[in-house]
C-alpha cells in the first residue's frame, strides 16, 4: 500500500481554490478573467459558423439531452457537457482564442466553455462563475508552468481539463477534500494530443479544447459520484507520462500574490500564436513603406528569422483553411497580397489564390538561436523582403502584440467582440450581451441571464 498522505502542494491548491473570494483577486486578475470569458463568447459563435461544426452540432444533438446551456453561434441549447463540447471545439477553429505564454497553451477556451454551460444549469451569479473561470485558469496554468511537457504533446486537452474541473468543483462549492480529489481525477483524464496536427492542419486537433470541458465536467461529477483519484495524480501525469520534469513547489509560488491569469494575451489575428510574431515583424516593416503596400509581383524573396517555435511553422504545401492557420510562409503572402490580417486571408478562397501560394514559396524561414534564447520573455522575428530590383525592406518583432509588455488596446478588443459577434447575432443584441459581460458581476442568476440571449 502507498502513504495515502496527500502532497502539501495539492491540498494547498485545493484550499485555495475553495476559500479564495473574488476580492482576493488582483484588480488586473479580475479584469482579465472577465475579458477571457467576453472574448471567447464571440470567438466560439464565429467558429461555430464552420461546416464541419454545423454538421457535428446536428450529429451530436440530435442523440443528446435537453438542456439549458448555449450553443453559442447556433441558437441551440444543451446539457452542460454536451455545450462545453462544442463550445469548446469551436472556440480553437479560428484560432483567435486567448492564450499564455507562461502557462504554455490555452487556458481559457479550456475552461470558460464548462464554466459557462455549468453557470447556466446551476443559475450561479455572475461573479461566482468569474471567480470559477479565474480559479481554474490560474491553478491550472500554474501546474502546466510547473512542467517541461514534451514538445510532440499538444498542450489543449491536457492540463486544461484540470482547469474546467476546478471551475466546476467551485461552482457546485465542493468542500477542500472534494477539490483535492477533484484535481487527482481530473489529471488523468486528459488526452494524448499532438502537436503534429498542427503541422497537418488536421481539424481533429479543435476537439481537444471540447475534450477539456467535458472531461472537466465529468470528472466533476464522478467526485460527487464518489469515484476517487491517485494520490497525486498531477505529479504522475506532469512528471512521468507527458513531462519527465516537474516541480511541485514551483505549482504554488506566489500563489494568491502572483496571477498567471494577468500575464495572458489576446489575439487580433485568427492564427497560431507563433505566427503573430512574425507577422508583428511584417507590419513593423509595412509601416516603414509609404502606403503601406508593396508590389508583390516584384518580391524576389523574403527572409524570415524567428525563434525556434515560430520557425516551426515553415510548411509552404497550405492546402486547407485550417492549415494556413499554422504557416508563417503563407501568412506573410496572403497578408501581402490581400493588403490585411483578418479571416478572408486565411479562408479557403485565400488558400485557393495562386498568387498567395506562388508568393509563400519564396519564403525562406530559418530558425536564430539567439532569438530562441530570449524566448519566452521575448518573441524576437525579423522579416526581410528583398525585391527584383536589389531594394530591401526590413522589420521586426521584439514582443508580440497582445502580451502583457505589450498589450492590445480595450479598443481593439471590443472591435473584435463585435466584428465576430454581428455577424452572427445582429448588433443589438451583440451590444446587449457585450454591455452585460464587461458587468459580469452584477448578473445575479446567470441561467436567468442567459435566456435572454438566443445565441
Amino acid at each position: 500500500m502507498s502513504d495515502r498522505t496527500p502532497p502539501r502542494y495539492l491540498t494547498t491548491l485545493a484550499e485555495f481554490a475553495c476559500t479564495t473570494q473574488l476580492a482576493s483577486l488582483s484588480d488586473r486578475a479580475r479584469d482579465r478573467a472577465r475579458w477571457v470569458i467576453a472574448d471567447s463568447i464571440p470567438v466560439i459563435a464565429a467558429g461555430m459558423q464552420q461546416p464541419e461544426m454545423k454538421a457535428l452540432v446536428a450529429k451530436h444533438l440530435a442523440q443528446a439531452a435537453p438542456g439549458n446551456a448555449w450553443v453559442i453561434g447556433a441558437g441551440r441549447r444543451a446539457a452542460a457537457l454536451d455545450a462545453a463540447l462544442l463550445n469548446g471545439t469551436a472556440g480553437t477553429w479560428l484560432e483567435l482564442d486567448e492564450g499564455n505564454l507562461v502557462a504554455k497553451g490555452h487556458p481559457g477556451i479550456q475552461v470558460v466553455p464548462a464554466a459557462v454551460a455549468l453557470a447556466q444549469e446551476t443559475g450561479a451569479n455572475g461573479a461566482d462563475l468569474l471567480l470559477a473561470v479565474a480559479l481554474g485558469y490560474e491553478l491550472s496554468a500554474r501546474i502546466s508552468r510547473a512542467a517541461q511537457v514534451k514538445l510532440s504533446v499538444h498542450p489543449h486537452g491536457t492540463y486544461g481539463v484540470i482547469g474546467a474541473a476546478i471551475a466546476a468543483g467551485k461552482l457546485k462549492s465542493f468542500s477542500a477534500a472534494q477539490m483535492l480529489e477533484l484535481i487527482n481525477v481530473a489529471a488523468t483524464m486528459g488526452m494524448a494530443t499532438s502537436r503534429q496536427t498542427l503541422l497537418d492542419g488536421a481539424t481533429v486537433r479543435n476537439i481537444f479544447t471540447g475534450h477539456s470541458g467535458y472531461m472537466g465536467l465529468l470528472a466533476a461529477r464522478l467526485v460527487e459520484c464518489g469515484f476517487t483519484g491517485e494520490i497525486d495524480s498531477v505529479a504522475a501525469i506532469y512528471g512521468k507520462v507527458l513531462s519527465d520534469t516537474f516541480d511541485p513547489d514551483k505549482v504554488i509560488a506566489g500563489l494568491g500574490a502572483e496571477w498567471l491569469i494577468a500575464q495572458g494575451y489576446f489575439k487580433l489575428h485568427p492564427t497560431g500564436r507563433y505566427v503573430h510574431s512574425a507577422i508583428d515583424a511584417l507590419e513593423d516593416l509595412l509601416a516603414k513603406i509609404s502606403g503601406g503596400r508593396i508590389d508583390v509581383a516584384q518580391i524576389e524573396r523574403i527572409e524570415v528569422r524567428a525563434y525556434a517555435l515560430a520557425a516551426m511553422l515553415a510548411g509552404k504545401n497550405v492546402v486547407s483553411s485550417f492549415g494556413a492557420r499554422f504557416s508563417v510562409p503563407f501568412a506573410l503572402a496572403s497578408i501581402l497580397c490581400h493588403g490585411r490580417s483578418g479571416l478572408r486571408s486565411f479562408d479557403a478562397e485565400a488558400v485557393a489564390n495562386p498568387q498567395v501560394q506562388a508568393l509563400a514559396k519564396r519564403v525562406d524561414l530559418q530558425e536564430d538561436k539567439s532569438f530562441s534564447a530570449r524566448y519566452p520573455t521575448e518573441q524576437p522575428v525579423t522579416v526581410r523582403i528583398v525585391m527584383r530590383s536589389g531594394a530591401a525592406h526590413a522589420g521586426r518583432c521584439v514582443v508580440t502584440r497582445g502580451e502583457p509588455s505589450n498589450p492590445h488596446k480595450p479598443e481593439e478588443l471590443t472591435a473584435k467582440f463585435f466584428a465576430l459577434g454581428e455577424p452572427v447575432w445582429g448588433n443589438t443584441t451583440t451590444r446587449k450581451l457585450y454591455d452585460a459581460l464587461m458587468g459580469l458581476e452584477r448578473i445575479g442568476d446567470f441561467r436567468a441571464f442567459a435566456g435572454q440571449f438566443r445565441l
